[in-house]
């Protein structure tokens, strides 16, 4: 079988190349993921009976915590890992071209904010730099590389520096990116506040166990309030995905074009949602060629008619039905 290639999969753009394309590495991972395979064996799919994106099986996420995940025999350029508490089996990621991720963030980042060279990029990332394996700092590290600018770069705890950093390139009219993960913004801004509305704040990850978690509109709000900004944007990827999903306001997400999310039934896992109903979310990435495209995730959330969607949590259980298939 012949694979998509890179330029065939980040040069989707309608629903049939979409469905051309998944459906060609849905039978190709069907075959050569062997996880993915005895999954689909359980439930007996027959995978050339597949035609449509809502007949797919989804791989339950889980299985990157237990299982290597990989659709070729070729030894990975880097295994990303998911960040745990002690005790916590974390996720692995077994990349074996990592060119893709590289494509996808980049060409994502261009798609939603425009050539990576007119900005400066900071991050505030310190739960993720104080680990090894984090593909959110293997992305950031490139997008700071790829800026160009002096000025980009990374913080941990020195908050008097980032607002020196954040004050001067105010003054110089600089457009500037600050991605963080959410207790690190809110540690900002309780020592420093800010009246850039130019600024885009991105956040992304969670508390970490370090504050209380707080509702979306009330973190936004604060966030918003601290750094003089009129909107917060979000970055929605994960250790087992190699794409990410783009918020700009609201909480509303927008998937590149070669991802898509579909909502699950939280008690079915093999039936979908209509538009505006509250499920599990299953992510289709494309870029995902080397492991497995179709991932059934732990989040909660709800799409919306216009393709946006909404992340609303994440499932008090600890394991969605289906993963005891491969018990063992």
């Amino acid at each position: 079988m012949i694979l998509p290639q890179q330029h065939t999969i980040f040069s989707i753009a309608n629903e049939a190349t979409f469905l051309e394309n998944a459906i060609q590495i849905f039978r190709f991972q069907a075959e050569n993921c062997e996880v993915y395979k005895r999954y689909l064996s359980y439930l007996k799919i027959h995978p050339e009976e597949i035609k449509t994106l809502e007949a797919i099986p989804f791989l339950p996420i889980e299985f990157f915590k237990t299982h290597i995940i990989i659709s070729n025999n070729q030894n990975p350029e880097v295994t990303f890992t998911s960040s745990g508490t002690t005790g916590i089996t974390t996720s692995r990621h077994l990349v074996t071209d990592v060119s893709w991720y590289q494509k996808s963030f980049r060409k994502g980042f261009e798609l939603f904010y425009g050539d990576i060279k007119n900005y400066a990029f900071l991050a505030l990332l310190p739960s993720y730099l104080e680990r090894a394996g984090s593909s959110l700092i293997y992305m950031v590290e490139d997008l700071i590389a790829g800026t160009e600018n002096p000025d980009s770069g990374f913080y941990l705890y020195n908050d008097e520096e980032l607002y020196q950093k954040l004050t001067q390139l105010q003054q110089q009219k600089q457009p500037t990116v600050l991605i963080g993960v959410t207790f690190a913004l809110l540690d900002f801004i309780e020592k420093h506040q800010l009246n850039f509305p130019e600024l885009i704040i991105m956040e992304t990850g969670g508390m970490k166990g370090r504050r209380k978690e707080m509702i979306r509109e009330e973190l936004h709000q604060t966030l918003c309030q601290g750094f003089g900004v009129p909107a917060i944007h979000s970055e929605y990827g994960m250790t087992e995905l190699l794409s990410q999903a783009y918020s700009l306001s609201e909480g509303l997400f927008h998937c590149v074009p070669w991802m898509k999310v579909l909502i699950r039934d939280t008690n079915d896992p093999f039936t979908l949602l209509p538009n505006g109903k509250t499920g599990g979310i299953n992510v289709i990435d494309l870029a995902n060629i080397n492991s497995c495209s179709f991932i059934a995730t732990q989040d909660l959330g709800k799409m919306y008619e216009n393709r946006s969607f909404e992340v609303l949590g994440r499932f008090d259980f600890s394991d969605i039905r289906g993963c005891n298939l491969l018990v063992g």
